[in-house]
């Protein structure tokens, strides 16, 4: 666990002292999140006094400049949000499809290829890869429903970033040179993006990263309200420019764009109750499916790090991958996902499928926030990698979100018009019988749901403490292929290597497993405490705390 300057490292307390402070308000709460930068705007709106709503939507708009590649308001996300007296819901402002697709050939659309070192992907950026995006919408619903805070208090923090730039770290470093191409791809970024000390490199470690108009951008949406997004200057500019360049952007797509709100999904495990994203997206009901095998399975007795409790894992992982695409899930209605994918006779298929087996056999952001009322959120956004387009003047960042091949399941420029996207992203809650709480999600493409789903199987199944849960080494299978992490045991390895010929190994933690922030607050012994991923540049921070 990492601290941020100015808020000292968790600790623990006696059960008497923990309860008073949180009763008192001596401590705040609990920040995870994957930068220092966003993880201190959202204790500085709990120190003044704002609620765990206000801390997450500070903590966003900060993310936009501290974390540019992962996140940005032209792209989308998803917030669990759950108030100490009310049900959890979810926000989904995820990107939408555009409501007509232009020709293939009037579509700007071309492929670069993000380099993690162990493995490559090809992603899509240019106009054509713009969905509509649904980031700004969202900020300004969840602060009309639960903020407590004025939105120009909230933007504060970034407001100071964006005047003092962003001293860019080792991690920011190297995502953007893991998705390089993007950012060198026309004159405009290569401007915005380029080092301070080195103008032919992107940004370095130790740079000062300024994103400019960011600050402007911030006053106009405090000044005029979201209509400055979708309707006003900044939507004039953007349409033109999709209208002249390849793009698929209308006003009808900008003016129509709505925030769902949504029951969360709500599944058992080890006797705890864990709240995920329900569909249309797809990363929480994929992490129900395996979770509900490995139960069955009964994952708690294997030895932990074992090559029985690792081949379970792959097992399940695997049925997870087969059985998303034998449902066909992504062409059915949100209301039909759940009553298939967790039906009966699939489960029980790949139940026995999974006891049969040998038992030698993008860019994304996350902030987790409880605070001392005990409230809840959860919240992933994600701008794809960047489509490689500035909208002049603003630092908004376009998504490619029409160009990322996880959630374009029928091809490029064949994507069905008019309709939430799916999404891997799956902020989720953990709901302990004694009243505790747990608030966690992760970024990382594909990786999300198999990042989450190991670290609820270490705390819940195996007990292990929140912050080795996140530490540990993970695995990832799809495709055919076991990609791990170095840090397991040698003679498991070797196991896992003979039992999966196709596989690749990295010698060190990486961001390709995702990045899984993480709070807690325990009523009984522990008080807060909090994780942020050390493969995702996660910090964790108690506002508060002496």
């Amino acid at each position: 666990m990492m601290g941020v300057a100015g808020y000292p490292a968790i600790s623990r307390g006696s059960e008497n002292r923990w309860r008073a402070e949180r009763l008192t308000g001596a401590r705040k709460g609990a920040v995870a999140a994957g930068h220092p930068e966003t993880a201190k705007a959202a204790a500085i709106v709990l120190e003044e006094g704002g609620n765990a709503f206000d801390a997450a939507l500070a903590a966003i708009f900060a993310a936009c400049i501290a974390e540019p590649v992962l996140t940005s308001l032209g792209g989308g996300g998803f917030l669990l949000a759950k108030p100490l007296s009310g049900e959890g819901v979810i926000y989904d402002f995820f990107a939408h499809t555009p409501k007509v697709r232009r020709p293939d050939g009037e579509s700007a659309l071309f492929p670069i290829i993000a380099d993690f070192g162990a493995t490559q992907q090809e992603f899509h950026i240019g106009m054509g890869s713009i969905a509509t995006p649904g980031m700004v919408a969202g900020l300004f619903a969840v602060h009309a429903d639960l903020g407590r805070m004025p939105l120009a208090k909230i933007v504060e923090p970034a407001l100071a970033l964006t005047r003092d730039g962003v001293l860019v770290n080792r991690l920011q470093a190297y995502i953007f040179e893991v998705v390089g191409p993007i950012y060198r791809s026309n004159d405009t970024c290569c401007r915005v993006y380029a080092s301070t000390e080195h103008p032919d490199r992107l940004v370095c470690a130790g740079d000062r990263f300024r994103l400019p108009g960011y600050a402007d951008t911030l006053e106009a949406l405090v000044r005029e309200g979201e209509a400055v997004f979708y309707r006003g200057d900044m939507a004039c500019v953007l349409l033109q420019d999709c209208a002249e360049n390849g793009g698929h952007l209308t006003l009808q797509d900008m003016e129509g764009y709505r925030v769902a709100k949504r029951r969360p999904l709500s599944i058992d495990f080890c006797g705890a109750r864990i709240l995920t994203n329900p569909p249309p997206s797809l990363g929480g009901i994929l992490i129900a499916f395996g979770l509900e095998l490995l139960q069955r399975a009964g994952i708690g007795k294997a030895a932990f790090g074992s090559i029985e409790h690792l081949s379970l894992l792959s097992s399940v992982m695997d049925a997870t991958n087969r059985a998303r695409v034998e449902s066909a899930i992504h062409d059915m209605k949100a209301e039909d996902v759940e009553a298939t994918l967790l039906s009966a006779d699939l489960l029980g298929r790949y139940e026995r499928e999974v006891l049969g087996a040998p038992s030698m056999t993008r860019g994304t952001t996350h902030i987790s926030i409880i605070d001392a009322e005990g409230n809840a959120a959860s919240v992933t956004t994600s701008n794809g990698e960047g489509c490689g387009y500035l909208i002049p003047g603003t630092g908004i960042m376009m998504n490619n979100m029409l160009g990322e091949e996880d959630i374009n399941p029928h091809g490029f420029n064949r994507w069905p018009t008019d309709r939430r996207m799916a999404s891997m992203m799956a902020p989720s809650m953990v709901l302990r019988p004694n009243g505790g709480e747990m608030v966690l999600g992760s970024g990382g493409s594909n990786r999300i749901r198999t990042a989450i789903l190991q670290v609820l199987v270490n705390v819940l199944a195996f007990g292990m403490p929140l912050d080795k849960a996140v530490s540990h080494p993970r695995i990832h299978y799809e495709g055919g292929d076991l990609c791990m992490e170095a840090g397991f045991d040698g003679g498991v390895l070797r196991d896992l290597c003979a039992t999966f010929p196709r596989h690749r190994l990295w010698q060190e933690m990486n961001l390709f497993f995702g990045g899984v922030h993480a709070v807690s607050f325990d009523p009984s012994s522990e008080g807060f405490s909090g994780v942020g991923d050390a493969r995702r540049g996660g910090v964790a921070v108690v506002p508060g705390a002496q």
